[in-house]
Formats: structure tokens, C-alpha cells, sequence
């Protein structure tokens, strides 16, 4: 199998003109007599990606993305600025667009309303994190990937290539993360445009690890051959397995468990903190950095614990709490990302072993993705959502047939409270793998769950 060339050969460089962008911004600021009373940030965002996206078993389009940005941010008496600007990885092209936007935000932010709970930089913390994998060459990326699928309607896209995030202030923090990583998401659909849905990722692209997922996806594709089963409304003992459990997850980020909306009244944990409402004691979420693809550090410079407990055995005992939030409603910071969302969130494992997960669910549906989650009942958790690809009805320990597609409407404090009968002995790592901006980083590490009485509407 061919593998890229080291196309992280060029980061050092970029990594570097960074460095010595922060460094002039810095000297500009000294030059004029503003070190002690301006402050900035200075964060760069980018990738030299691969992507090719198939359809029917054939290339379709590919394509290379060199791309970055950075931002600029000023703060000045509680005021606050920022701009942003393309990041070239050249000091005599990036510098004198950048020295324009510092010039025109010393201007614009005196003008700006007063922002008492601004974050200004402090510390001296430095960081390097280097994630150098092996992927595929492009010339190699569609003889390995059609090759096992050259006779069924294999739809998808592969993204791959390096990735990176700097982080540099006023104050002398300077932080670097890189990773070369990909992800392969793909579907296979029959005629009747049923769907079974895979998805591959990491720093290291194994050909037998690539194959066993394509066997699975293979085997479902098999199974929703067989005519689908209407499913009547009501409550079913569900299993939910991991991809599913980690689009439930990312509800938690989403006016969940970071402590402004629990200050605002904006979370659906809300009730869980005030001790009104529980979860069952066989869950356990911690933001947990080992291994994740995500920098450490967040846009204040910060860096967040390798671990924290967020929902310890049913018990909220952490909220994410940024420093902006910890200095308006006076608390303490554990460096949260502004947006205080998850960015490396694992769900601890139970007992329920891979090959035991039918004959538990004995009679059931067995959902191996959803889509369309939303809030129906924000205060309450409760969330509706769409079964999607590959979903079984279960009797007898045995899958009988697909299904037609479900509408859900449950509640958090339901499928990981009460309704949880348990977790599965192993977890899969769910990677971030959207590509709206640029392409996305982390992964959710999740188990999947049996649970009883899910709900579901239409």
C-alpha cells in the first residue's frame, strides 16, 4: 500500500512564520508604547488535505486543499477586536496583511461597548503536540479503497492530510498542534436506495482494519435485502450502537454541560444539577485527551486536564467552565473552550459483550445510526431524532429484517437514566468528520447501549 509523502515536511516552516508573526505583532505593539496596555491573541487554523469523494464505485472528484487563517485579536480598557486574515506560511506575504488588521482593529476597538468579563492573557504555558501518521498516497486512494467494493454502489468521501492549530499572545504563550489523520465515510446502497454506513479513521490507515469495516458494512448491506418491517408506534426495547450513541452525545454540547447555559437556564441538565432528575449509575461521560486527535489548548491559551469527570455514575460533578464564564458568575475555570463544548468526551464501558448484544436485546430494534437530532423539550432532555441506515427489528436474539425509517422522541434523563439496562464492554472511536469549514478534529469514544421503553412517534 502507498503511502503520502511527508507532507508535514512543510509545517515546520509554517510553524515557525507563526511564531515569528506573533513575535512582530509584539514588537509593534512595544515600538508604539502599548505593550503594557494592549493585549492580543494571535490563533492560526489550517490543512494541506487530499480529498476525493466516489460514487457508484467510481472517482467522481479529488483534490487538494491547502488552506489557513489566522485570527487576530485585540483587547484594549475591557474591549476587544478581531479580525481575520489568509495564512500563507510566508513571513513577507503573511506579515503585511497582518500589520494592516492589528492597525485597523488599535482603531476600531476603542470605538467598542466595554466587555466586563473580557479574558485577557496571562500565564506563560508553551505546548507542542506532533502526530505524524502513515496515509494513503493520492495516487493510491482509489485502487485500495475500490477494490474490495468495485461491484456494489459504494458512495462516500475520503479526507486526508495534515492538519494544524497554533495559538500565540501578549503575554508569551505559544502553542502547536499538528496531526496527519483521515477518515473514510462511506455507504453502500441496494436498488430500492437502502443504505448501510461506514466509517473509518485515524493516523494510521491499516488495509485489514480498512477491510474488516467494509466486510461489516457487507454483511448488513446482505440483511436489508430482506423486505422491511413497519414498525408500529409505541416503546421498544432498543439497542443504540456506538455511532448512534455518539450523535446522542453531541446533544451534551448543545446547551448541555457547559456552565453558562446551566447558569442561564439553557441546559438539559439543568434539573440533573439541581438534583431533581438523575441518570442511571452505570453512565460515566469524562472529557478524557489521551489519544485524542484535538489540541489540548483553547483559544485563550489554556490547557484543559487530560481528564475530567463530567457525569461521574449518574452524578453531574463537573460542568465544562470557561474563563469567561468562571469570571462572570465566579467560579473556576477547568479551561473549557469558549463555546464550552465536549472536544474529547468518552463514555466509560459497561458488561455486554459484542457477541452477546442480540441475545440480550432478545426482542427489539437495534439502530446502527440516527440523524436529525434536535431539542423537543430542552428543560426535560428530551430529543427527536430519525433512525437511519442499517436498523433491525430483533426477535429471539436474531435480526429478522430492516426496518422503514422511525421517528424517536426521547428523553436523556431516560435512555442513559432509568430506560439504561447497560453498556457494552467495548467502545469505538467516532471521529469528528465534517468538512463545513475546513476538516474537522476529535472523536467521541463511546460504548453502545441497551436500553428499555425507548419511544418513538411516527
Amino acid at each position: 500500500m502507498a503511502v503520502a509523502d511527508n507532507i508535514a515536511g512543510t509545517t515546520p516552516i509554517k510553524e515557525n512564520v507563526f511564531g515569528q508573526l506573533a513575535d512582530a505583532i509584539a514588537q509593534t505593539l512595544a515600538s508604539q508604547g502599548l505593550s503594557v496596555s494592549t493585549h492580543f491573541t494571535l490563533t492560526v487554523s489550517g490543512e494541506n488535505s487530499q480529498f476525493t469523494r466516489f460514487n457508484r464505485a467510481r472517482v467522481r472528484q479529488t483534490g487538494q486543499v491547502d488552506d489557513g487563517t489566522l485570527t487576530l485579536t485585540v483587547m484594549q480598557s475591557e474591549r476587544t477586536a478581531s479580525g481575520t486574515v489568509p495564512f500563507i506560511g510566508e513571513f513577507d506575504t503573511d506579515w503585511p496583511r497582518l500589520k494592516t488588521t492589528l492597525a485597523e482593529l488599535q482603531t476600531l476597538v476603542p470605538q467598542l461597548p466595554v466587555d466586563p468579563f473580557v479574558v485577557l492573557p496571562t500565564g506563560s504555558a508553551t505546548s507542542r503536540t506532533v502526530n505524524h501518521g502513515e496515509i494513503l498516497a493520492a495516487d493510491a486512494i482509489a485502487t485500495t479503497l475500490l477494490s474490495p467494493v468495485h461491484t456494489l454502489d459504494f458512495t462516500g468521501i475520503y479526507a486526508g492530510g495534515l492538519i494544524f492549530r497554533g495559538y500565540a499572545d501578549s503575554a508569551g504563550q505559544r502553542h502547536w498542534f499538528e496531526s496527519t489523520s483521515y477518515s473514510l465515510d462511506f455507504s453502500l446502497f441496494d436498488a430500492k436506495n437502502r443504505a448501510v454506513k461506514g466509517t473509518v479513521a485515524g493516523n494510521q490507515l491499516q488495509h485489514l482494519h480498512l477491510i474488516d469495516k467494509i466486510h461489516q458494512a457487507k454483511l448488513q448491506f446482505a440483511t436489508i435485502a430482506h423486505p422491511a418491517k413497519s414498525i408500529d408506534r409505541g416503546q421498544y426495547r432498543t439497542y443504540l450502537a456506538p455511532a448512534a450513541v455518539a450523535e446522542l452525545l453531541h446533544m451534551f454540547s448543545w446547551g448541555g454541560v457547559g456552565e453558562a447555559d446551566l447558569q442561564q437556564g439553557n441546559s438539559a441538565f439543568g434539573l440533573l444539577r439541581q438534583g431533581k432528575r438523575q441518570l442511571s449509575p452505570k453512565f460515566t461521560l469524562q472529557e478524557n485527551f489521551d489519544q485524542a486527535n484535538t489540541p489540548r489548548f483553547n483559544t485563550y491559551g489554556e490547557v484543559a486536564p487530560l481528564q475530567l469527570p463530567i457525569i461521574l455514575k449518574g452524578q453531574l460533578v463537573n460542568s465544562l467552565v470557561s474563563s469567561r464564564s468562571a469570571k462572570e458568575y465566579k467560579t473556576q475555570s477547568n479551561y473549557a473552550s469558549r463555546r464550552e463544548h465536549l472536544r474529547a468526551p468518552e463514555i466509560l464501558t459497561g458488561t455486554v459483550a459484542s457477541d452477546q448484544v442480540l441475545a440480550r436485546l432478545e426482542r427489539g430494534l437495534y439502530l446502527s445510526n440516527l440523524h436529525y437530532l434536535n431539542w423537543s423539550d430542552h428543560p426535560n432532555g428530551r430529543v427527536p431524532g430519525m433512525t437511519r441506515y442499517a436498523c433491525f427489528w430483533v426477535e429471539n436474539g436474531e435480526i429478522v429484517a430492516p426496518i422503514e425509517n422511525l421517528r424517536f422522541d426521547e428523553s436523556l434523563y431516560h435512555c442513559f437514566g432509568e430506560g439504561l439496562v447497560d453498556l457494552t464492554d467495548f467502545q469505538e472511536t467516532v471521529p469528528t468528520i465534517d468538512t463545513y469549514d475546513r476538516r474537522g478534529l476529535g472523536d467521541s469514544r463511546v460504548p453502545g447501549i441497551l436500553a428499555n421503553d425507548f419511544t418513538y412517534t411516527l
